[in-house]
């Protein structure tokens, strides 16, 4: 169910501010891609397209992609928090040793004792630690997470396989990330994660720069006719989505593709910031079922990039998530897609039974609308009985 609408009367329509740049630029990706490309487990995630789901909501063409086998994380996090960690262990060793260290070094296992001696930390709603639990493993650091009441057994233990110490807290992901800051600080363990906020934000640009790695895919596998008219992004604190926003305006600015922010109702910081023209923070008091975006502060960051990036900010609750996870579960080929992954496709086609809505959106019969497919089945046991629908 569509809950709120609010399109932004701050959209900036010209090309990609050059006071934007320094947040992030096609630069940035462009270093994250020629990296992450040569990683062991590498290749580009599938773009599908969903013609008949297309033709059933009223859009021309519906492109929708699969991050659920991304280095076998089962999501694109993996892009990101993967990256952040290598570029601290590349600078600690640059100022440890004083010498000019390269991600070879690393990865050949030469700075390895050095390497031995981090700490990383990061809060998570499960995704994006597991991503940082996997860096941490691969290159050799320690790994502390912290994680809220909430999270499941399931997402904890997949963090686990990885090495990683796995704090739980008491409260939500904002709190999680409060213990987290503070402990950190004090045991000067270097914080790897994608929100950002005053005196933190050399590793956000990073991890965000490794998330359109996505975006760098997309365009190899489109052609020009392809390039989407819309593009809907599920939001949690706003770095996944700046980061995809940034690349397209910057990319395609001639083109005016809209970007849509889909939020759940049960943690809208983004719409409320956007409404109120400042960044605020709102309260999480329900957790939705798509936990990735249970987030109650915005990225500044990302903040940046969206108060001036985005058309229209969207909330939705969680009533329709399972039926288009079923939806997806049941297209041929199958796709297998978690609880955060469908919110955009929710959104869409909660949108199109408005006429009025669709119409303010530009949503039509010419549109082609992209989708970040940005989970799989993180937590099997969760997703199995979503589809069964217990």
């Amino acid at each position: 169910m569509l809950i709120d609408h609010f399109q932004n009367l701050n959209k900036n329509f010209g090309p990609y501010p050059d006071k934007l740049r320094s947040v992030l630029s096609l630069e940035n990706t462009q270093t994250a891609f020629k990296e992450i490309s040569t990683w062991n487990g590498y290749e580009p995630t599938p773009l599908l397209s969903l013609k008949k789901i297309a033709t059933r909501t009223g859009v021309k063409e519906i492109y929708y992609k699969d991050e659920s086998s991304r280095f076998g994380l089962g999501s694109f996090k993996g892009l990101g928090g993967t990256y952040g960690v290598l570029r601290f262990i590349r600078d600690a060793l640059e100022e440890e040793t004083g010498e000019t260290i390269t991600t070879k070094d690393i990865h050949s296992g030469k700075y390895r004792d050095n390497i031995s001696r981090y700490t990383v930390a990061t809060a998570t709603d499960g995704n994006h630690g597991r991503s940082v639990a996997y860096g941490a493993n691969l290159f050799g650091c320690k790994c502390k997470i912290y994680i809220h009441s909430e999270v499941s057994l399931g997402r904890q233990r997949a963090m686990e396989k990885f090495n990683a110490d796995v704090i739980r807290v008491k409260g939500n992901y904002d709190e999680s990330l409060r213990i987290c800051k503070e402990e950190s600080n004090l045991n000067s363990w270097q914080i790897i994660s994608d929100t950002s906020y005053p005196g933190y934000t050399k590793y956000p640009r990073d991890i965000m720069a490794g998330y359109n790695v996505m975006s760098e895919e997309i365009v190899n596998q489109m052609t020009k006719k392809q390039i989407p008219t819309h593009i809907f992004l599920q939001c949690g604190l706003g770095a996944f989505p700046a980061a995809i926003c940034a690349y397209f305006w910057e990319k395609f600015h001639q083109n005016n593709i809209k970007i849509i922010i889909v939020e759940s109702e049960h943690a809208p910081c983004l719409i409320e910031s956007a409404k109120k023209n400042k960044m605020i923070s709102v309260s999480v008091n329900k957790e939705t079922m798509m936990a990735g975006l249970s987030c109650g502060e915005p990225s500044l960051l990302g903040w940046e990039i969206l108060s001036l990036g985005v058309d229209d900010f969207i909330t939705i609750s969680d009533q329709p998530i399972p039926s288009t996870m079923r939806l997806l579960a049941q297209n041929n080929p199958p796709i297998e897609a978690g609880e955060c992954s469908v919110g955009g496709l929710a959104a869409l086609m909660e949108i199109m039974k408005s006429q009025e809505t669709a119409q303010k959106m530009a949503l039509n019969s010419n549109s082609i609308v992209l989708f970040f497919g940005t989970e799989g089945a993180t937590d099997p046991e969760i997703y199995n009985s979503i589809l069964k629908g217990s």
